[in-house]
């Protein structure tokens, strides 16, 4: 039996990895880096887009109950992101960049996978062979328009992504090291902001430039993702009852709460990127430069990835998939991933574990 891996996302490595290790012939397809997309910068398998931090450890909660059932079975995922973890309080973040490439290494060290570097347009199903599509939110529009055949309309979304800085361009004695409650070894840098400077900006944002959306996708945005600036609009005091908090985070210079806070967290093990948490735009990028310098401690910040909005598609899995993670009309084609409509990168990873064990 031969299976093929459309996407070489978290799904789709740990799939391939599982599956391998089993003694499986997989053929990977991954269309990056001859292909890329709007929200990827390498061609390294399981690249983090978004956010550098895989949720909670704490096992009270949902993700940090997931992670130990996924570590007790032995995720890819979890292990190589335990080698490349950076310190974020209680969560678990890692070295983005580090974590693909040591994932890519891993699987293309296997003596059982065999790597197609191109764009799968079509499923062509041969003789005792299974495909799983495991392509994720930016599944390109060829292959979208040959599933929509089988399975009809796909559903979508808008989401964002957070800008993130060079480290050597922010000014340190503008900034504070602390983690929310105390909780953390000093994980994040905190730019406190007063009542004037947080005033001035929310109307930077609310009247900010942005990449207009298409009238059909107004009403798409995640919640989960939300725009900083779309924040803003909501009311004045919205940013800090959202991702510009305070509470719990103490400025020991004044011993106080700031009025607002704007949080950065590491975002690779040198320390020599930061992403603005809960920063996620679709400001145009010399919008974005303008207004984060209007936050103290950034005002000379330099910008290594600008933030960017995508639209994210999914399946209507209820109605055509069965509870394997099959097409109910083709038993030969799976699905893994966040095409499947699970949200996060802990339940892509897990999805992949589910689907390899079906098979």
């Amino acid at each position: 039996m031969k299976v093929h891996v459309v996407g070489g996302g978290l799904a789709g490595s740990e799939i391939t990895y599982r599956l391998a290790k089993k003694g499986v012939h997989v053929i990977l397809h991954e269309m990056r880096p001859k292909i890329q997309t709007p929200v990827h910068r390498t061609g390294y398998f399981a690249e983090l887009v978004c956010s550098n931090s895989l949720k909670s450890e704490d096992i009270t909660n949902g993700a940090g109950l997931l992670k130990a059932e996924m570590r007790s079975v032995g995720s890819l995922i979890l292990e190589v992101a335990e080698e490349v973890r950076i310190p974020a309080g209680k969560a678990l973040a890692v070295d983005r960049n580090e974590f693909a490439r040591r994932i890519t290494d891993r699987i293309k060290s296997m003596e059982n996978v065999e790597i197609h570097v191109e764009e799968v347009k079509k499923i062509e199903l041969g003789e005792d062979e299974i495909w799983i599509v495991a392509t994720g939110p930016m599944t390109s529009q060829s292959l979208l328009n040959n599933l929509s055949k089988k399975i009809g309309r796909f559903l979508n979304f808008i989401d964002a992504v957070s800008p993130i800085l060079y480290s050597d361009s922010i000014d340190l004695s503008k900034v504070f090291i602390a983690d929310r409650y105390g909780v953390g070894k000093g994980d994040h840098l905190n730019c406190p902001l007063n009542e004037k400077e947080y005033d001035r900006l929310w109307k930077a944002l609310i009247e900010a430039e942005v990449v207009e959306f298409k009238e059909f996708e107004k009403h798409k945005l995640f919640e989960r993702c939300m725009p900083i600036e779309e924040i803003a609009r909501s009311g004045k005091d919205a940013m800090r009852y959202g991702p510009l908090r305070p509470v719990g985070i103490v400025d020991p210079r004044t011993g106080k709460e700031p009025y607002a806070v704007v949080q950065l967290r590491r975002d690779n093990l040198e320390g020599t990127l930061y992403n603005i948490v809960g920063f996620q735009t679709r400001m145009k990028w010399r919008e974005q430069k303008r207004i984060i310098r209007l936050i103290p401690g950034l005002e000379n910040a330099e910008i290594a990835r600008y933030g960017v909005m995508h639209v994210n598609v999914y399946l209507n899995s209820p109605k055509v998939l069965d509870r394997f993670l099959r097409l109910k009309k083709d038993d030969r084609i799976f699905f893994a991933g966040q095409i499947t409509g699970v949200e996060g990168y802990l339940e892509s990873a897990a999805s992949g574990i589910y689907v390899a064990t079906n098979i």
